[in-house]
């Protein structure tokens, strides 16, 4: 939760400086954004191998918890293509690349902006980028908020899919407190799994 309000308070702030005229114009140069890039993709490397967890969480997961961030990704992709669909003004391809952010706000629009600017200009690609931003932090304040209600409703492992790349960390304790401490192993391979997915979809997308 913390860390949401953070990222959006900065957003926000960022929107409200750029509105006052105080910096001159310019833009973020092409070199910094790839370097930025490169570092966020070298982080998932980093979080994926420290502390043991990889080894921990292939020991205790059964395959069949395998099924679990498959069936995130089909289904929220099916979604985001049926909500793309309805509100228009962007293509399906571009609303998919949105979607395959999975909660991970900070890649996936970094990603996209980086990918769009040669095919639809810094500002196109900007508002493009800036709306992947927007739904995957909804994403993952709709999961800290309703988990519960989801668990109730769907079962334990709604919480975790609604949480997506986050629920490795930041909505983790929401789900062990909600579904148990025997989710722990499931949580932290779900949000493992769709974290690796998740540059190589927004980049499949946004490619096309």
């Amino acid at each position: 939760m913390r860390g949401s309000l953070i990222v959006l308070t900065l957003f926000v702030a960022g929107i409200a400086i750029g509105i006052s005229g105080i910096l001159p114009e310019t833009s973020i140069t092409t070199n910094l954004t790839e370097w930025l890039l490169y570092a966020l993709v070298l982080q998932i490397g980093l979080s994926l191998g420290a502390g043991g967890n990889l080894r921990r969480v292939v020991r205790e997961l059964s395959p069949r918890a395998l099924l679990l961030p498959l069936a995130t990704i089909i289904g929220t992709l099916a979604m985001t293509a049926i909500v793309g669909m309805a509100i228009g003004g962007w293509s399906l391809t571009d609303y998919l690349a949105i979607g395959s952010g999975m909660g991970y706000y900070s890649l996936s629009s970094v990603l996209i902006i980086d990918i769009k600017t040669p095919t639809l200009g810094s500002q196109a690609a900007t508002s493009l980028g800036m709306t992947a931003l927007l739904v995957n932090i909804i994403r993952e304040m709709t999961a800290l908020i309703l988990g519960p209600w989801l668990k109730r409703i769907f079962g334990r492992y709604a919480p975790t899919a609604a949480a997506g790349v986050t629920s490795m960390d930041v909505t983790l304790p929401m789900i062990l407190r909600t579904c148990g401490d025997r989710m722990l192993p499931t949580a932290l391979m779900h949000g493992m799994l769709l974290e690796i997915t998740v540059p190589l979809l927004v980049t499949l997308f946004a490619s096309l």
